[in-house]
């Protein structure tokens, strides 16, 4: 019998790739990646004039296509293998990244007469631009004592589907009465493949308010909201929603031909990048935390019994594993942080010993900052560049570093920021553990675990546990290449469920990161001073971050 095959594509900030992924043993055959041809949209919409707000975040949604009929083409052409074995397709995203559409599925931005709207355009998941929505949404629930606060560490983000919802209503609610609905873009694009309308429980639990028993808030609370909001959910957010690993649909004719592949194949319903990352590093059982490490990191653990914790993302039954509730928590810049410190202030003559070197700047830096011991810096930096995910729950907090003199140099400053990243980690395996959800171990995917040994080491002293590494560098891909083969069915060559393609695809590398004693006694000292300014700027007993911030923004 021929081998069989599924593509999961997964969906970046920057760019989407496409992996194709052999059935029996998880290997990557091919892989192919797009670069989106519009990027981040935060200064001006396309083609235009309009000058987008502090905060905004948008991007083009014909970009997602492309990359399904670019890359998918060239992992078909690469691999050499024929279309007749692929069995299936899954595609993952960055949450919450949603969009405004007819009842058609036509993305309102892609309407001539309203492409100079803002918010006609597709919301990234770093828009932030709906805080003060976010704000008063967690007051009124607060105040209500409304019984879904708990379940996201008691904080709704102004990254999720309901503020930014909010936030067109507020600014443009033109835009708000014509759409038909706002969907994850993760939804969409499957919209796109199948010709069917489907929402997946992973993107509605954790960024809709969504429960499996209870459903969305009452109508009562969004009229406590805003009274245009009272129908929001039976209305703009309706539709069927569909477990991890369902089949929404067979691949399209018209979307078949353009992607080199056979109509009818299974698409599974969409899903979320990181959450996709979580069985195909092999996890399927409690215990284990995985960290998607990129831009960001996503930090995800699946517990047999609903706990309350602290600033984390959600707990969702089905979330990310079925059978087990996902747990979920963050820290909204790692290694946007590190590239910010190599683009904007790094001097030039490091440069130029990096390029004498034959080496990046990354790894130039992470060489020379591997000379230090932990504490013979001198510097301690808070990792709030780009706000704060967990446990603070907190877009308005900024950057802090401290302990430079005259003397300090920029690899010294690169590894402080590598280890503020770890103390942020270690925040949210702390507020787990005292609400009594185990985590035993540690597991790192995504970009940053594959390029940083020091940094991989840093955690592992940090959080005083070891970390395994995925073996692949496309782990959230191959996750959803796992779906796609649940979605096809055993009868097609594929599996029955997701922990059967785990056991079988889910793969790590033999090489671990132990914690090393000396190191994790002196990090148990830095971490005390972190978790000080952590508490002194970040709990309101100084708030100068903000106060800077709204400074700023007068002007």
């Amino acid at each position: 019998m021929n081998k069989k095959y599924t593509i999961g594509v997964d969906y970046g900030t920057g760019s989407g790739r496409a992996v194709l992924v052999d059935l029996s043993n998880g290997m990557e055959v091919a892989d192919h990646v797009t670069e989106y041809r519009h990027g981040v949209i935060d200064e001006r919409l396309p083609q235009s004039e309009i000058e987008l707000e502090h905060e905004w975040a948008l991007q083009h949604p014909l970009d997602y296509i492309e990359v399904l009929t670019t890359s998918v083409p060239e992992v078909m052409k690469r691999s050499g293998v024929n279309p007749d074995d692929v069995i299936g397709i899954a595609i993952d995203f960055t949450a919450c990244t949603m969009l405004p559409v007819d009842q058609y599925g036509e993305p309102l931005c892609l309407k001539p007469e309203l492409e100079d709207r803002p918010h006609s355009w597709l919301k990234l998941w770093k828009h932030h631009a709906a805080q003060d929505e976010a704000n008063r949404l967690n007051e009124i629930a607060e105040q209500r004592g409304e019984s879904f606060l708990p379940r996201y560490g008691g904080k709704i983000s102004s990254e999720w589907m309901i503020a930014k919802v909010w936030q067109i209503l507020n600014e443009d609610s033109e835009i708000y009465d014509l759409a038909d609905r706002f969907l994850e873009a993760t939804d969409w694009v499957v919209w796109q493949m199948t010709g069917n309308m489907t929402r997946n429980s992973c993107t509605a639990g954790y960024k809709s308010i969504w429960h499996k028993k209870d459903g969305y808030p009452s109508k009562n609370f969004f009229k406590a909201l805003d009274p245009r909001l009272e129908d929001l959910t039976e209305t703009k957010l309706r539709g069927k929603i569909l477990p991890l690993g369902t089949k929404a649909g067979g691949l399209t004719e018209a979307m078949a031909s353009l992607m080199g592949l056979k109509s009818g194949i299974a698409v599974a319903v969409g899903n979320v990048d990181a959450h996709a990352a979580v069985p195909g590093v092999g996890v399927t059982t409690p215990g284990k935390l995985v960290m998607a490490m990129g831009t960001s990191i996503c930090h995800m653990l699946l517990g047999t019994e609903e706990k309350e914790v602290e600033g984390m993302c959600g707990v969702v039954e089905d979330g990310i594993i079925p059978g087990y509730l996902g747990y979920e928590a963050g820290q909204s810049a790692v290694g946007d942080i590190f590239a910010w410190f190599v683009d904007q202030a790094l001097p030039a003559y490091v440069k130029d010993e990096a390029k004498r070197a034959g080496l990046n700047v990354h790894q130039y830096l992470e060489e020379k900052a591997s000379a230090y011991k932990p504490g013979e810096t001198g510097l301690l930096a808070l990792d709030w560049w780009n706000g704060n995910r967990s446990v603070l729950v907190d877009t308005d907090l900024t950057g802090l570093l401290i302990g430079c003199t005259l003397l300090t140099k920029p690899e010294e400053i690169y590894r402080a920021l590598l280890e503020a990243t770890a103390f942020g980690t270690r925040k949210i395996v702390d507020a787990f553990q005292d609400n009594g959800v185990l985590i035993e171990e540690l597991y790192a995917c995504g970009g940053l675990p594959q390029k940083n040994k020091l940094l991989m080491q840093i955690y592992a002293d940090v959080t005083n546990r070891e970390i395994k590494i995925a073996a692949s560098k496309q782990t959230p891909a191959v996750g959803a290449a796992m779906f796609a083969a649940v979605a096809a069915g055993s009868e097609k060559g594929g599996y029955d469920t997701i922990t059967g393609a785990a056991e079988k695809m889910g793969r790590v590398k033999d090489e671990t990161f132990k914690p090393i004693p000396e190191n994790v006694a002196i990090y148990e000292k830095l971490y005390q001073e972190y978790s000080k300014l952590h508490d002194y700027f970040g709990r309101g007993e100084n708030d100068v971050m903000k106060r800077l911030k709204a400074l700023k923004e007068t002007h």
